[in-house]
């Protein structure tokens, strides 16, 4: 388990200071079946077509698929974790994670993952807001959750949250700067960064700074973690008042925050600027995805969902779709059979939810 250790100032520090000379969107029933509703056909105002799979969520933050098919999702604000099966339809709970405090404003239960050997560890992972921190667990469901990665720091804003296993078999944890920006430059805190562990939640011996878990620096609030594949990393990340981002990840990299928001100086290879940059009141993105030659990231306060073309390493100009149809837009994952679930926020004390909320909707990508 790593725990913010004092080793990692020693190592770190030396290495970070070469590289670091080198803003504000938000953020019961298990469930119904919403199986055949809400269709949209393919190509009516340019839309993709969509379908809602599942109703009645209680914020849900994370989705992580099973070798089935089928699916976990967190509940936020419940600690729930309920399993949706695969075509959609009625949501059961599977676990109450204990330990987690709901009422953590934008912490609680947030990311998930399956173990890339599942079928042999039966191992899930979460990141979670306790009492005393922001943390990572993996468990068997119904088990005891067992600490992997603790101490990071926990807050009513930017608790970060996403998790993610990367094509290296490694997982990956997008963090906050929990409310101070200052820690997302400094070398003793692992908040404000993209961090790598091996899945037991040992350092791995080919991260860029000795030691520490880190590996890329100087973000506000990373929600979105997607790979394409050549095995890029994208991230997408909340601004404060101007510009939303989306990051092409490198390790050792630092993007900026606080120091700069959206695009700054990057004389000397100080820092790394952003690739698309939205305004915050059109976005605030959250989840993300790869799927085909496109990264799709769900927005929070612009209630759509954007379309970014790849070329390699470079993006074409976004293109929103869903707009407003479903309000916020939380999370975005690709199904193994390759088409995307989208999980609405509306219950989140920032949106207007309908009847049915918070929902799951199903769409095929273009």
């Amino acid at each position: 388990m790593f725990d913010m250790p004092g080793l990692v100032a020693r190592t770190f520090v030396g290495f970070f200071a070469v590289v670091a000379l080198a803003s504000c969107g938000g953020d019961g029933d298990a469930g119904s079946s919403a199986d055949g509703g809400g269709t949209t056909a393919a190509g009516q105002d340019g839309q993709p077509a969509v379908r809602v799979i599942a109703t009645g969520l209680q914020v849900p933050w994370g989705v992580a698929f099973l070798p089935g098919g089928d699916a976990l999702v967190s509940e936020r604000t419940t600690a729930r974790i309920v399993q949706v099966p695969a075509r959609g339809g009625a949501a059961r709970e599977v676990m109450q994670v204990p330990g987690v405090d709901t009422e953590a404003g934008e912490g609680g239960l947030l990311g998930l993952a399956v173990s890339p050997d599942y079928a042999r560890d039966r191992l899930v992972y979460a990141y979670f807001t306790s009492a005393d921190d922001n943390r990572v667990v993996r468990f068997r469901l119904g088990g005891p959750p067992q600490p992997i990665l603790t101490g990071l720091d926990r807050s009513a804003i930017h608790d970060g949250g996403r998790i993610a296993f990367a094509p290296d078999g490694m997982l990956y944890v997008g963090t906050g700067d929990a409310g101070d920006s200052d820690v997302a430059q400094d070398p003793e805190s692992l908040n404000g960064k993209i961090l790598r562990l091996r899945p037991d939640g040992r350092v791995p011996g080919d991260n860029p700074f000795p030691g520490s878990p880190v590996w890329s620096v100087g973000h506000r609030n990373v929600q979105g973690l997607a790979w394409d594949g050549d095995g890029r990393l994208w991230a997408a990340e909340f601004g404060q008042n101007e510009l939303d981002e989306v990051n092409l990840i490198r390790p050792a990299r630092n993007y900026g925050w606080p120091r700069v928001e959206g695009e700054g100086d990057t004389a000397g290879g100080r820092y790394t600027n952003p690739l698309v940059t939205w305004p915050t009141a059109a976005a605030s993105p959250s989840g993300a995805a790869v799927a085909g030659d496109a990264l799709y990231v769900g927005a929070l306060r612009g209630e759509r969902l954007w379309r970014v073309p790849l070329d390699g390493a470079r993006t074409g100009e976004p293109e929103a779709l869903l707009d407003g149809r479903y309000g916020r837009l939380r999370t975005v994952v690709r199904a193994p059979d390759g088409a995307l679930w989208i999980t609405t926020s509306n219950r989140d004390g920032r949106g207007s939810p309908a009847d049915d909320d918070d929902r799951i909707i199903r769409m095929q990508p273009r």
